[in-house]
């Protein structure tokens, strides 16, 4: 059940990820704290939610970052394409889409290792 969040709080949360772009002191200029008002002891308070907030910020640009991925094979050549790779290899990596890696082991004769025998002596 989520927590009941003041006014406040809720237009901070909303701003953020908007039109503070990610800038926290923006955020609460925006949402109408007082300039004395610690960001700090703000982003504590909000901690759980600002995280919430930022997985769904990135799943949302997933789709984004996998277009930029593709489009790569499309203009190799666009400037600055390695870092934008990167970026959205990041992004996937942090929403949970990894590239799967497959090992193929091939062997030729060899030799098998058992565990002992048991003997049961019942002498």
């Amino acid at each position: 059940m989520a927590r009941q969040l003041t006014e406040k709080q809720q237009k901070f949360l909303d701003v953020l990820f908007e039109e503070a772009r990610g800038n926290l002191h923006e955020a609460k200029k925006l949402a109408g704290y007082a300039p004395e008002q610690s960001t700090n002891l703000l982003v504590i308070s909000l901690r759980d939610e600002i995280l919430e907030r930022t997985n769904t910020y990135l799943a949302q640009n997933a789709p984004r970052a996998a277009m930029a991925m593709v489009g790569a094979l499309i203009d190799p050549t666009e400037l600055g394409i390695k870092e934008k790779m990167q970026a959205a290899k990041e992004v996937m990596d942090r929403v949970g889409i990894i590239k799967s890696e497959k090992i193929q082991v091939e062997t030729s004769g060899g030799v098998m290792i058992l565990p002992p025998k048991r003997m049961d002596n019942d002498d």
